[in-house]
């Protein structure tokens, strides 16, 4: 049996030190010739016909936020003369609470993410058109959790925390995608992909209306609905036994971890992208595409629900943090064992009673729209500029963005660019290079530029991209 640890609840108080849906690489956007393209805009098509190395073809990673693994994970104020743990949590009582409240937002503190492995794709002309044949593997996560949450685990005072609403979203699928793009006219493109959706796993846990009051000394009575939605083969929930307040009550059973027993497809689906690119004359282009028209039905569902009555809860505690040291394998010296014990205090604080299979579901995937404006120099061919707007739509997890480009093309081989971008989070610059002679496509590009890494290899901040990828041409 596979045992999981509780990263489904510590997600809420460490997925800032994470670095999961269809997001290409946007800074490539108005690269000709980057093979990859067509992910964007079914659209686009390619000069030449290309089949990608298996698994290494097209590898995206990025995540998005405004915190992140700095605003959580903090030195230790007592280290070295009072501790020997160099870091600690935010919940430190050596760390002000307006040190520690003034690193979040005071709105919405969110990180989303998404990884994707293109296990093999291909291009090519035929049927009146280019087409593209791939098998992608996708992982995505999102996390919006309001700004009073941390005012509360900071326990400020003597007051009502009313912290609204939260979420936490996981969900993992292979993508078997059949696209084909052909020339109307002149002026006008047009693009469509089909795609098969084999669905791995999918996770929601949402709290709705949580307010704490104090009611003692260090007791909190917290009220509140919570639920989490798992669909995964052989997913149960762990459960102990706990009491009520009122002893007359009895005992009721919390969940506390989760298990899995086997692994196989949970879900089936399928989705569509659109596309359209027009070329208004000789130096201006207009495109824009939807992606991920879709949806994945779910065979079984797991639930856990808390059952809406007020409950004590003792709050949130500090939790001192070893870094990882190479070489090092003493039991509860890496991070993830640490902030394990986040997630306990967050699976109390959530409250939830296992309630068995609620049958089957289905859930979108979220859909993605791309809007781009590109001009070409008229005084000089090979250096382009280009406007693209890319709004997320998935729940608390939508995004928007605006990113500019400057394309250039110094040999008929060689192309590439730089960008700056404003998004719902921050300010990214981003930059991209595709090497393209026949026989051989290779690609890396960033659409924000990665900054510092803990010892872990975790960014600091939650906005972190890194494409790359090899192909066959011909």
């Amino acid at each position: 049996m596979t045992h999981i640890n509780k990263y489904i609840f510590a997600a809420a108080m460490a997925m800032a030190g994470t670095g999961a849906m269809a997001q290409g690489l946007n800074s490539g956007y108005f690269t000709d010739e980057f093979k990859f393209r067509h992910t964007m805009n079914p659209a686009f098509g390619n000069e030449q016909n290309y089949v990608s190395i298996p698994a290494l073809g097209n590898i995206n990673v990025n995540t998005r936020g405004n915190f992140g693994y700095q605003n959580v994970i903090r030195e230790n104020p007592m280290f070295p003369n009072g501790s020997d743990k160099r870091m600690t949590t935010f919940m430190n009582p050596y760390i002000s609470v307006s040190d520690a409240l003034d690193e979040f937002s005071s709105g919405r503190n969110r990180i989303v993410g998404n990884v994707g492995i293109t296990l093999l794709s291909a291009g090519f002309k035929a049927f009146g058109g280019y087409n593209t044949v791939e098998l992608t593997s996708r992982t995505s996560f999102g996390v919006s959790l309001p700004y009073e949450l941390f005012e509360f685990a900071k326990n400020t005072g003597n007051r009502t925390y009313d912290m609204g609403d939260m979420n936490i979203g996981a969900m993992s699928y292979v993508e078997l995608g059949f696209g084909h793009s052909r020339q109307i006219d002149e002026r006008l493109r047009v693009g469509a992909k089909f795609k098969l959706l084999f669905g791995l796993a999918r996770a929601d846990v949402k709290l709705e209306d949580m307010t704490a009051n104090l009611s003692g000394t260090d007791k909190w009575t917290v009220s509140g609905k919570a639920t989490a939605d798992v669909s995964l083969k052989g997913f149960k929930y762990e459960s102990e036994l706990e009491d009520y307040n009122n002893e007359a009550n009895g005992q009721y059973e919390q969940v506390n971890d989760v298990d899995v027993d086997g692994f196989g497809l949970g879900g089936f689906g399928i989705a569509f992208d659109l596309g359209a690119e027009y070329k208004i004359n000789e130096d201006w282009t207009v495109s824009a595409a939807l992606l991920d028209l879709g949806f994945i039905s779910w065979s079984d569902n797991a639930r856990a629900e808390s059952s809406g009555k007020p409950f004590e809860f003792d709050g949130f505690h500090d939790v001192a943090v070893t870094e990882y040291e190479p070489g090092d394998s003493r039991p509860g010296t890496e991070l993830d064992v640490q902030t394990d014990d986040l997630g306990d205090q967050f699976a109390d604080f959530a409250h939830l009673e296992d309630k068995g299979s609620s049958g089957g579901r289905t859930t979108g995937i979220g859909a993605t729209i791309n809007l781009g404006a590109q001009y070409n120099l008229p005084v000089y061919r090979p250096i382009t500029f280009g406007f693209l707007s890319s709004t997320r739509i998935n729940g608390p997890y939508t995004w928007t963005e605006g990113r500019l480009s400057a394309n250039y093309e110094p040999l008929g081989w060689l192309n590439g660019g730089i960008n700056m971008s404003v998004n719902s989070f921050t300010t990214s610059f981003g930059w991209v290079i595709n090497i393209h002679p026949k026989g051989y496509n290779f690609f890396i590009g960033m659409d924000h530029i990665l900054g510092k890494l803990s010892k872990e290899g975790i960014p600091l901040s939650s906005n972190a991209s890194l494409s790359l990828g090899m192909s066959v041409t011909w």
